[in-house]
């Protein structure tokens, strides 16, 4: 417990102006490090992961949602586009990259 109390001032002598010692910014730059892993970098690792794995599994006959809020089946993948029937007599080719759910069979008859 040295690093947060100086000698100095352990010992009741005057106050001294000096730097912390080197072992306790190490232990708090570590701190800092440990904190941003757990709190930002890995949640983000983790939500890019789970994005990627949702557009290479698109397959044709998927029902999905897409970044407007869409709702469509699609029809023919095309390279990093899709083209997704959004009713009977209409379709759309979008960027796989939109599409941000993958919903159960049959969702759209449903509704």
């Amino acid at each position: 417990m040295s690093f947060f109390i100086s000698d100095a001032l352990a010992e009741g002598g005057a106050a001294a102006a000096g730097a912390p010692s080197a072992t306790g910014q190490i232990v708090m730059l570590l701190g800092f490090l440990v904190i941003f892993y757990f709190l930002l970098w890995r949640p983000q690792a983790k939500r890019q992961k789970e994005a990627k794995n949702l557009i290479e599994s698109l397959s044709k006959g998927d029902e999905v949602v897409f970044a407007g809020g869409l709702l469509g089946r699609i029809n023919k993948l095309e390279g990093d586009f899709a083209v997704v029937e959004i009713n009977d007599n209409m379709t759309v080719k979008i960027q796989k990259a939109a599409v941000i759910a993958n919903l159960p069979k049959g969702t759209l008859k449903s509704l």
